[in-house]
């Protein structure tokens, strides 16, 4: 398949464009490059050996978006794009309503208009709130106690979509609700590059690593955990671009939604400590006060994907942390001044 990839300069993206051209498709790539670089698109060349397109624009364009349509001959798309950034939408939430469903709202109208019916989503555990039990499951609460815009912006663009595909039964939706995406291309030439200091914690972690930050905060050290500290759901990125791959090859008509995750949780400490091991640094950390909406714990059931994609997780996070060290150690800086 031709695969319309918006986003596909980003973190999540080069990776799901590489196991794109892995798996026999052709990604086409959308990115308005706000949160990445051109360089992210040499090196998947260098990693797949195909020379691949990349169309800079913002996807709420809706002319620009309608001419690269009709120059293309698309079979699906893979809607990656957005502003991702958990405290940044609390500080803006008017850019992240705007970019996130305004841009989503463009290219399902512009799909429409010329008959391309297959679509996988880029959804986020973030909508199950604070609310649903664990483990969190496809048929969980979704939009109580969602504590952020982001957050908010996604559940939002999934009710927008199971009503289009209400409205048109050809259409074929897929919603992939990510966990903690973390690890990068084994290769160490592509992974993920924050454009201003981290907001998640893998990325954050590395940073400390590599000298470029002093220390890691630990937010909170007495919830209702093994060890006190949060615990999360940490999926090798590797994995989470396999999963749209199988995502796509295998959707049908109607609206499906599908956890992606590991199905087991792994706390704070236990995550610094797998970055210790891999880097072999000491990365100096400190428990500071919790912050507020952080849930004690959040992880997966991901029976369904398991059984409907025939997908799941493969690697521990052990080798998502080696293949993130391999990555920010041979890049340091980033992509910035490759």
């Amino acid at each position: 398949m031709r695969v319309l990839l918006t986003g596909g300069a980003g973190y999540i993206g080069s990776h799901t464009a590489v196991e794109l051209v892995a798996a026999g498709h052709t990604p086409v790539i959308v990115d308005n490059l706000v949160n990445s670089s051109r360089e992210v698109l040499a090196r998947v060349q260098e990693l797949t050996g195909q020379e691949l397109e990349l169309h800079e624009l913002d996807l709420r364009d809706e002319d620009g978006l309608r001419d690269l349509f009709r120059s293309q001959a698309l079979d699906a798309c893979i809607h990656l794009a957005g502003l991702k950034a958990v405290g940044e939408s609390v500080a803006k939430p008017l850019d992240y309503y705007r970019n996130n469903l305004e841009s989503t709202l463009v290219l399902a109208s512009v799909m429409k208009e010329f008959g391309v019916r297959k679509l996988v989503f880029s959804s986020s555990a973030t909508v199950y709130g604070s609310s649903a039990e664990l483990p969190l499951k496809e048929s969980s609460q979704t939009g109580v106690g969602i504590t952020n815009p982001y957050g908010q912006t996604k559940h939002m663009i999934e009710q927008l979509l199971a009503d289009l595909s209400v409205a048109d039964p050809e259409l074929e939706v897929t919603t992939l609700r990510y966990f903690n995406p973390v690890g990068a291309h084994p290769s160490g030439r592509i992974g993920e590059d924050p454009a201003q200091i981290p907001n998640n914690l893998a990325p954050y972690v590395l940073q400390v690593a590599v000298g470029r930050l002093e220390k890691v905060s630990v937010f909170g050290a007495d919830y209702p955990t093994p060890d006190g500290t949060g615990v999360r759901d940490y999926i090798h990125v590797m994995d989470l671009a396999a999963g749209h791959v199988r995502a796509l090859e295998r959707s049908r008509p109607g609206t499906r939604v599908f956890n992606l995750g590991t199905g087991t949780g792994t706390s704070v400490l236990e995550l610094i400590e797998s970055f210790r091991r891999a880097s072999g640094k000491e990365i100096p950390a400190v428990v500071v006060d919790r912050r507020p909406g952080d849930a004690a714990a959040t992880y997966a059931d991901v029976s369904l994907a398991e059984r409907e994609l025939g997908w799941k997780a493969t690697r521990s996070i052990d080798e998502a942390c080696a293949d993130s060290w391999n990555w920010q150690s041979s890049n340091p800086n980033g992509y910035e001044g490759a």
